[in-house]
């Protein structure tokens, strides 16, 4: 029945398809730096050469460079493509090892052995399962396995089948935009004010030479449009990393003090950035924002949302910038690498949001107007994330961590596209209860754990009046009895992790800290990705 596919599954290497990817990525990296060649060569030559032969010498440059750039747009296409098929069946051979261990009748046991050295077979090689040369896919995962793990098995082979099919889908559509030379579009834009989903309508009406002209022209535009699909502005957000860091360069040379050290930790932040974008691994990085002005401002998604069954969208708080983003992005990724592992059947990209001027200074982090101005950014990259989802809706998670928690509170009171928001080490969330939040009753979640400093530092005023007097009037046991507990009411309202706010709390790691919860092996890092995936009951 199944041998012959569950062979092919069996000793399919997703490292063979992620060696692709990089293979295509280091194709547009080449590309760039041709690309970068034109800038100064264009320049020169308008100065050195005047006349009708000059200005059709420079249209034909340029016409090259354009036809460079829509090179690296396919390359990324295809880095796209490899990317996500290598992480589909990195999970259904996942599922396909649970089956193997749960025994299902008909498998042998030597197919237990999971090779990863096994390089010489591929799971319909893109698209080649129903061209006669083995057995469909998508015909064995219809036939249900009977037994132990049958559903694992199921779920494996229907998993591979569906990556199958639409890498195939993907690569044709691509195949036939490279042969479809770029063109200009029309006058028709939205406006400033078009809701993300008018943006995505918008681009779904365009001819996909059109889309090409776009990106390969007005990329500092494409990038910032909350409703683009993500492998659309990640393309945007690529080509303009380069001039972004040229740019910081250029700012570095000319400043002198502190706006010389600002714009050198900047610098550094992209350098780790751009290495984070051109490495492989199980989940591909897209670039949905960028922004060099202040400590920096950055949007990744580790796999993409577009396709993804859960999302969830990780909100740092104090001293976030780009120079440490790696550490937030790290924390993110830790829990849709655990949701892989307790639910391979689903599908989790995690987004590390950076789009908002996160405080510095114990007095910055004092008042609430950088949440309130973070929190309708974050409202509207999460309906962003709704509109422009393929196939059915994904589960939809905001976290907020430290200060973010007070931006995902100040963006869930007026209104969120998420299915739960949870808060980790709050200093309280802009509200006094979780009905005061717009989100499904009973996804609000929290956790303080005993170790964090927060829920003893970050006292509401009447709170720490009230702790003053105890400690002075209480003999010996009066500043224990103050500052040795949890507070109920912290500087942003009532702490959301004490059950009279009415979240649904689970513990962090009493050793942890403030920033502890996302420790491998930790109860709170496996809560944190049942959430993500909504399998907590």
């Amino acid at each position: 029945m199944t041998t012959a596919v569950l062979d092919r599954l069996r000793a399919t290497d997703p490292a063979r398809w992620h060696a692709l990817a990089l293979s295509w990525r280091r194709w547009a990296e080449l590309a760039g730096r041709l690309v970068a060649e034109f800038g100064p060569r264009l320049a020169a030559l308008r100065a050195a050469w005047q006349g009708a032969a000059a200005t059709a010498a420079t249209r034909r440059l340029e016409a090259l460079r354009r036809r460079l750039v829509l090179f690296r747009l396919h390359c990324w296409r295809a880095d796209q493509v490899a990317s996500e098929f290598a992480a589909s069946l990195t999970r259904a051979r996942s599922l396909l090892s649970r089956a193997l261990a749960a025994g299902v009748p008909g498998l042998n046991s030597s197919a237990a052995e999971m090779s990863s050295s096994a390089l010489h077979a591929t799971v319909g090689t893109a698209g080649r399962a129903d061209r006669g040369e083995g057995p469909s896919l998508s015909r064995v995962a219809a036939a249900p396995a009977q037994g132990g793990g049958a559903a694992e098995l199921d779920a494996a082979l229907a998993l591979a089948a569906r990556a199958d099919a639409e890498a195939s889908a993907r690569l044709a559509s691509l195949a036939e935009a490279v042969r479809a030379p770029a063109e200009p579009p029309g006058p028709d834009r939205p406006g400033c004010t078009a809701s993300p989903a008018g943006v995505r309508r918008w681009w779904e009406g365009l001819p996909v030479e059109q889309r090409n002209w776009l990106l390969a022209t007005e990329a500092s535009w494409l990038a910032r449009l909350d409703g683009l699909p993500a492998a659309d502005r990640d393309i945007a957000n690529r080509l303009l990393l380069d001039d972004r860091r040229a740019e910081v360069d250029r700012a570095i040379a000319a400043a002198t003090g502190r706006e010389r050290e600002r714009l050198r930790e900047v610098r550094d932040g992209l350098a780790a950035l751009s290495d984070r974008l051109a490495v492989t691994g199980d989940r591909r990085a897209y670039l949905l924002r960028l922004d060099v002005g202040e400590e920096g401002r950055v949007v990744v998604a580790l796999g993409d949302p577009d396709r993804a069954t859960s999302v969830l969208t990780h909100v740092p708080g104090m001293t976030a910038g780009l120079a440490s983003s790696g550490g937030e992005l790290a924390r993110a990724e830790r829990v849709a690498t655990r949701a892989a592992e307790l639910s391979p059947a689903s599908s989790t990209s995690a987004v590390m949001w950076l789009d908002y001027d996160a405080p510095d200074f114990v007095d910055e982090a004092a008042g609430a107007g950088r949440a309130e101005a973070g929190a309708p950014a974050l409202q509207r990259f999460q309906e962003g994330l709704r509109a422009a989802h393929e196939g059915p809706a994904a589960r939809q998670v905001v976290l907020g961590h430290s200060y973010g928690s007070l931006v995902v509170g100040r963006a869930a009171a007026g209104g969120i596209d998420a299915d739960s928001v949870v808060f980790v080490g709050s200093p309280g969330v802009g509200v006094d209860s979780a009905r005061e939040l717009r989100v499904p009753r009973g996804e609000v979640w929290s956790s303080t754990s005993l170790s964090d400093v927060i829920q003893y530092a970050a006292v509401s005023p009447a709170s720490l009046v009230r702790d003053l007097g105890t400690a002075v009037s209480v003999p010996v046991a009066g500043p224990l009895l103050a500052f040795g507990t949890p507070e109920r009411d912290l500087w942003f309202g009532h702490n959301p992790s004490d059950p009279a706010f009415g979240a649904r709390v689970f513990a962090g790691p009493p050793g942890g800290g403030h920033v502890g919860y996302w420790e491998p092996g930790s109860r709170s890092l496996d809560t944190l990705a049942t959430i993500t995936v909504g399998t907590v009951w």
